[in-house]
């Protein structure tokens, strides 16, 4: 049996209701986080929002910001950070689109799970490529390797800010 791989615009389209879901390799990929994944994401979440309405600026934090970005071969595939800030005023300029942003946002968090090495190896290049200014790894259970995380390993953030093109 063939299956055939989903366009990008194909999996705006075909979207599920409720949930999270990403596209890769052309398959719509269901993410679901535990309760403590969450309470992390919501954590930051939070303090961005309580930062930008402290501070007055033109941004909004949130959960389901889906973004399109492309792997070093050109494959689209849609993102979900786990938090993500964006321009408010960019936002807003179409706000009645289902459609994800194919432009950069400001930050991306991915808060690690068991499927971390895609947050240190894959999402990294492909944010990076997009362009988004700043890209966090929060490691809170610790569940990288040493190799990223040293000796003894400890909960890290990474914080990758984007210069001349490279984190």
């Amino acid at each position: 049996m063939i299956v055939k791989k989903l366009t990008f615009e194909e999996f705006l389209e075909q979207y599920p209701d409720g949930g999270i879901y990403e596209l890769i390799n052309g398959e719509i990929i269901v993410v679901e986080p535990t309760r403590a994944h969450k309470n992390v994401a919501r954590f930051l979440m939070l303090g961005f929002n309580d930062e930008i309405r402290r501070l007055g600026l033109d941004y909004i934090a949130d959960k389901n910001i889906i973004i399109r970005t492309f792997t070093d071969t050109g494959e689209k595939r849609g993102r979900n950070p786990d938090v993500g800030v964006v321009n408010a005023s960019h936002w807003n300029t179409n706000v009645l689109t289902y459609g994800a942003l194919i432009e950069p946002i400001q930050v991306a968090v991915e808060v690690t799970s068991t499927n971390w090495d895609d947050d240190y190896v894959d999402k990294l290049d492909e944010y990076q490529q997009l362009g988004i200014s700043e890209y966090w790894i929060v490691d809170y259970l610790v569940i990288a390797s040493r190799a990223y995380l040293g000796n003894p390993k400890l909960p890290t953030i990474f914080v990758y800010q984007l210069v001349d093109g490279q984190y």
